[in-house]
């Protein structure tokens, strides 16, 4: 098999540690383990401050050579706020017109490739990858994390009639344009069957995010990030990831409430993180930190006894917490708080790994958090059944392989 020659188009990547870029980054690695040149177009690092990391400014790109291709990091046009919609577009146009010129030179312009790989969101890159495909050939294969802009609409985080009615013209035209559409679940896919043709269902393919097993691994729960948080021996419930509007991470205040002798921690940073503060000003066992290096995660998974993942209502068809599976890799309990029948409540049920409650709905989140709290012996037990679920499932290997089959088959 002659090796691939793809452009890969996504908004972060090592050593950026936003979860799309722990994604893409691997998926990166596995296909260069098979053998196959890539060459990256991405961000500077940016995510954990919402600014350019220290040591990586002065310049609007810089290109790295690998042993499997290259990586060019361009400037993100980061805002200061990440409720700044207006600011945040222009910044996300501004970052996909000069990705879209850097991918024309990636590897060695005009030479021909085999394709490219765009991830979404920014839900710009797709017609981005779509302009380098018209160049230097190939197939258009589109990655689709998020489902943009239906989780925009049903936060509320988009409400102008006309920005919805663009939103939707440029979703429609970037899958016009793909070549394959790649959603992580089946949830994902039923959404976007309905907005394409009939005739050109053939394109999405249901390819779930994965995790690294021999990155995360099994810890115990007296870790040093425990002692640097200053909490003792108790329980632990956390919440580690974005802190969105997405999330109903109320539901764990009102938790910290009723439950004081619980520490209840919520890892991350976000638009909402500032107004979850100010509710739970003055409730002594709820505790706020700010992202932790990549290389810590599984030190920080290790920590939480407990692991909620919530989402709102009407969110499970447009968006895939793909944290849930790092949590079972690190063998750790899953409190989901997603709507009924949607891919996390199926994987645990299917796994054993977890409870599942009914989105937005404090009462049932309270009660089955007590018996997950309660329960020592279920807790380990479905801590251990989400470990060997991650091993038979969640495969990057198996990830890879499946997008080398779509170029493949599309050569």
């Amino acid at each position: 098999m002659k090796p691939l020659r793809l452009v890969v188009l996504c908004p972060h990547f090592e050593p950026d540690m936003a979860p799309t870029g722990v994604v893409m980054t691997r998926i990166v690695h596995e296909l260069a383990a098979r053998g196959h040149q890539l060459h990256v177009v991405t961000s500077l690092p940016w995510y954990r401050e919402h600014a350019i990391d220290a040591g990586w400014g002065g310049k609007l790109w810089r290109t790295q050579q690998t042993t499997w291709g290259s990586i060019t990091r361009v400037h993100p046009f980061p805002g200061k706020s990440k409720s700044n919609l207006l600011r945040r577009a222009v910044g996300f146009l501004l970052f996909s017109k000069l990705v879209g010129l850097c991918g024309l030179r990636a590897g060695g312009a005009p030479r021909r490739i085999d394709g490219v790989l765009a991830m979404s969101p920014p839900l710009t890159l797709g017609l981005t990858g779509w302009f380098i495909k018209l160049v230097r050939g190939g197939s258009l294969v589109f990655n689709i994390q998020d489902v943009f802009p239906d989780a925009a609409i049903q936060t509320g985080a988009i409400t102008s009639k006309q920005i919805i009615r663009l939103a939707y013209l440029l979703e429609g035209a970037s899958y016009k344009r793909s070549d394959a559409v790649v959603l992580l679940s089946e949830d994902l896919r039923r959404n976007i069957s309905q907005k394409v043709n009939p005739a050109t269902q053939a394109i999405l393919h249901v390819i779930p995010n994965f995790v690294d097993t021999a990155a995360i691994t099994p810890g115990q729960r007296m870790t040093s990030y425990r002692r640097e948080l200053g909490i003792d021996d108790r329980l632990v419930v956390m919440y580690a990831g974005n802190v969105g509007f997405s999330q109903s991470l109320g539901m764990m205040i009102a938790a910290a409430r009723q439950l004081p002798d619980i520490a209840f921690v919520i890892n991350g940073d976000g638009a909402a993180r500032q107004s979850l503060q100010d509710q739970a000003s003055g409730i002594p066992n709820m505790y706020f930190a700010p992202y932790q290096p990549i290389e810590r995660l599984s030190e920080v998974l290790a920590t939480g006894d407990i692991h909620v993942v919530p989402l709102r209502a009407g969110l499970a068809s447009v968006s895939v917490p793909s944290k849930s599976y790092s949590i079972l890799a690190a063998s750790r309990p899953v409190l989901a708080a997603i709507d009924e029948g949607s891919e996390i409540p199926r994987i645990l049920t299917e796994s054993g790994a977890g409870l599942s409650v009914p989105p937005d709905n404090e009462n049932a989140f309270i009660e089955a958090l007590k018996t997950l709290l309660n329960d020592q012996n279920l807790r380990k037990t479905m801590g251990a059944n989400g470990r060997v679920w991650v091993e038979q499932h969640a495969s990057p290997g198996a990830v890879a392989a499946a997008y080398e089959a779509i170029y493949l088959n599309n050569r």
